[in-house]
């Protein structure tokens, strides 16, 4: 028995260790249907979980509060592509108490950019301080003519501008064009300066450098359904730009990269899936078409789901790196960047594979999103477990065992 014990001890001791591999960490769980995953920017310690029937939740050092943040059921229409799906808090969030919301409205299923404020309490938001902005178009809603491509992601720029992916409004192949077209705010990227008086009619201006398009709020056209975009933060060190998931038809799913400052460029939807030709019986609105640094069949996944360049400090290796996913194939990848310096554009290179090192499909689930802490540090949405993962990196499994004596 001694020398049983003994052999035992000398194989764990003397055992080669793999590199440290991608692990996935609950950090917070018990959400219905999560959909986005955003940091306090007044406060380190907590961040906001997004569910798709209307509610916002808080968590305050790891734990999760029972008090809803936000309750908005009652004029949420959610179901499908629906829903409450995205949240915004702008630089000035520790004194201003702003934040916004997108949303489907019941009972009609448009879109609505709502303005909220915190109470008293940082861990709830006042309901009854609902303000939606109002439009170029006069209304104060985005008309949805399908049920689908709703867009749905709410971002603060470097800029401190409150951009708004729009999706092309449904069906298929954008029926009426309206990704093309610079009257329409459906397939487009939205770009509007949310930092006015209360007494603002709109809830917004203009702000210069726009594309100069029929409805001025249009900052760059030519997008399906651009689900989760985010920018390379420049305060940990990433160049400013702008990277989008963008949800293909019925072959291609697409990232695409834009420099910072980049306004009036086209994507290419619906003459363009990715960087192949689609429906061309009507030219583009303008050229030239800016094709994806990076796409993907439909035989390897179906929805993609934008995320993040990692800036944070505890996964070294991976910094620089852009982090996505597929909701329908549940498989998670990273891709290297490369910018040239002349032109700030971007090339893709070195995909790898997370999902097994995440514990398969069953481990990161359905994943809607990604989201970053205060820490710069990453965060996957398992939107089938209702579940918020840390991933960080550590010692895999011991391998190469051997008994030296």
């Amino acid at each position: 028995m001694r020398r049983a014990a003994l052999a035992a001890a000398v194989l764990v001791l003397t055992s080669s260790t793999a590199s440290a591999q991608l692990r996935a960490v609950v950090y917070a769980a018990g959400f219905d249907e999560p959909v986005a995953f955003v940091q306090d920017p007044s406060d380190p310690g907590t961040q906001f979980v997004v569910e798709q029937a209307g509610l916002i939740r808080a968590i305050r050092d790891g734990a999760v509060q029972s008090t809803p943040f936000l309750d908005i059921r009652g004029v949420v229409l959610a179901g499908g592509e629906r829903g409450l799906l995205g949240l915004a808090f702008p630089p000035d969030y520790a004194t201003s108490g702003r934040f916004y919301v997108n949303f489907t409205r019941s009972p009609d299923g448009h879109t609505v950019i709502a303005r909220f404020r915190r109470s008293s309490n940082p861990l709830v938001a006042e309901a009854s301080s609902r303000f939606d902005l109002t439009w170029s178009t006069g209304i104060a809603f985005i008309p949805q003519p399908f049920a689908n491509h709703n867009g749905g992601c709410v971002v603060f720029g470097p800029d401190g501008f409150l951009y708004i992916g729009m999706g092309d409004g449904g069906s298929g192949d954008d029926p009426q064009n309206f990704a093309q077209r610079t009257d329409q705010l459906l397939g487009k990227i939205l770009r509007i300066d949310v930092s006015v008086p209360d007494g603002n009619s709109q809830g917004f201006v203009v702000p210069a450098g726009n594309a100069g398009f029929p409805r001025p709020e249009i900052w760059s056209l030519g997008w399906r359904n651009p689900w989760k975009f985010s920018f390379d933060d420049p305060g940990r060190g990433g160049t400013g730009a702008m990277v989008v998931g963008d949800v293909g038809q019925g072959a291609f799913e697409e990232i695409d990269y834009e420099p910072a400052g980049r306004s009036g460029r086209n994507y290419g939807w619906r003459n363009r899936e990715g960087a192949h030709n689609n429906v061309a019986t009507i030219p583009p609105q303008i050229l030239p078409l800016v094709d994806p640094i990076f796409e993907y069949t439909h035989a390897v996944g179906q929805s993609i789901s934008g995320g993040f360049v990692y800036r944070g400090s505890t996964m070294p290796t991976d910094r620089g790196r852009y982090f996505f996913a597929d909701f329908v194939a549940r498989r998670v990848w990273s891709i290297a960047l490369t910018v040239n310096v002349s032109t700030g554009e971007a090339t893709a290179s070195n995909l790898v594979e997370h999902t097994q090192e995440l514990g398969g499909a069953a481990g990161v689930g359905n994943v809607s999103g990604f989201g970053v802490d205060a820490s710069g540090e990453l965060y996957l949405i398992n939107y089938s477990a209702g579940s918020i993962l840390r991933l960080t990196r550590g010692p895999a499994t011991p391998s190469n065992l051997r008994i030296i004596r």
